[in-house]
């Protein structure tokens, strides 16, 4: 009987190891990597791709066991441009899976095209609200956040700090659209202005009068990238940093905090992961990304990190077999990771169960600034949009 136990786990043994060698051996499986790459929101789609690439880098070059190529695609902003890439990815690289995406007209363009191909799109950054509900689908995966619970975030802080009159400012698309609707609903004073700016605009000056003269309680602004860096900076130079709370998505977050330096201390942000988050793999992902970068890691980057652990995860689960579909996508959806969030789930719309916590701008003790956690208003709250999916 011994003998038998010993030959059993042998021969187990002999199997466990000749499909590990065949997964080493099998050929490069291509991964689609889609964001905005040129002009001045490149650093957001360049964060997307440090955080994605640290951990391909971590693994030897492999995801699941398997050497990747990860194809890089730059959607300029343009909704039209992602759909072609993507279709490009799809049909002449013959990729099962695409990452990235900065902003959410180019997300919703990249799913678009690939749901009909089942192929799956791992959005590490920009989603709408439908997106979450009847627009969701099977192929889409979302490790940044679902954007109504951001804003509610902040709203609820703003009602927690007793603010009664807050003015709203965004770039006039979706996202920024969406942002200021869900303040809105959540925020319990009033809105004496909601401005929209046109999304090349980078001069904000006219605007942040408009703001001064109403006098709020504070400002909540959407301003991702280098719209943001301009914004603050402009902000600060019209006087309102010392008189007037900003509270900021997308404005005061990494290479934007490394540009602003002190013009950053005191903005308060949200979002679901910060540098200063105390678990072990969150710990070992900031050394990692320091020593290999030479600066702290972005939200982007982080999100990005979670997508390649998502894909990582799912490949390992699969043994490499991309073409089986049904177990590839069920694979994803199990997101067995280690998050540096701390806790990560799907909800049946494929958008991530997590915590949104309020950061504030902040020195770091090394001649730089930070974020840190101040607050943990919304513990897992739930997607309003979610009903709306079909799925289950």
């Amino acid at each position: 009987m011994k003998m038998l136990r010993t030959v059993s786990a042998l021969a187990f043994s002999v199997v466990a190891f000749a499909s590990q060698q065949a997964m080493s051996e099998q050929a490069p499986i291509k991964i689609g990597f889609e964001a905005e790459l040129s002009g001045p929101q490149a650093t957001l789609g360049e964060d997307q791709y440090a955080g994605f690439m640290l951990r391909v880098l971590m693994n030897g070059g492999k995801l699941g066991g398997v050497p990747v190529q990860v194809i890089r695609e730059d959607s300029q902003l343009k909704p039209e441009v992602a759909a072609q890439v993507t279709q490009k990815l799809i049909e002449k690289d013959n990729v099962p899976i695409i990452t990235g995406l900065t902003f959410s007209p180019m997300a919703a363009a990249a799913v678009r095209v690939a749901t009909p191909h089942k192929v799956f799109v791992v959005i590490s950054n920009g989603t709408t609200n439908p997106m979450a509900g009847a627009e969701c689908s099977p192929y889409q995966f979302v490790t940044s956040w679902q954007p109504e619970l951001l804003s509610a975030t902040l709203a609820k802080y703003a009602n927690d700090k007793g603010y009664k009159r807050i003015s709203l400012m965004a770039p006039n698309y979706v996202s920024g659209k969406n942002f200021l609707a869900t303040f809105k609903h959540v925020f319990k004073g009033q809105v004496p202005d909601e401005i929209y700016t046109p999304l090349s605009q980078q001069d904000f000056s006219a605007e942040i009068l408009q703001v001064s003269a109403s006098k709020p309680d504070a400002v909540f602004v959407f301003y991702p990238g280098g719209l943001g860096i301009n914004f603050v900076r402009q902000y600060q130079q019209a006087g309102l940093g010392k008189t007037t709370p900003l509270l900021a998505l997308g404005a005061v977050d990494g290479n934007n905090l490394t540009a602003l330096k002190d013009a950053a201390l005191g903005a308060v942000t949200s979002g679901a992961w910060s540098p200063d988050l105390d678990n072990a793999a969150n710990r070992e992902f900031v050394a990692a990304f320091e020593k290999q970068y030479h600066r702290e890691p972005t939200m982007f980057a982080a999100q990005s990190y979670d997508a390649a652990q998502l894909i990582d995860s799912a490949i390992a689960k699969v043994k490499g077999n991309m073409d089986d579909k049904e177990a590839l996508g069920a694979a994803l959806k199990q997101a067995k990771f280690a998050t540096i969030r701390g806790h990560f789930s799907f909800a049946k719309n494929h958008f991530p169960n997590e915590d949104y916590d309020v950061l504030e701008a902040v020195k770091d003790g090394k001649g730089g600034v930070t974020l840190k956690l101040i607050a943990a208003p919304m513990h897992d709250p739930s997607d309003p949009f979610v009903s709306a999916c079909a799925l289950k």
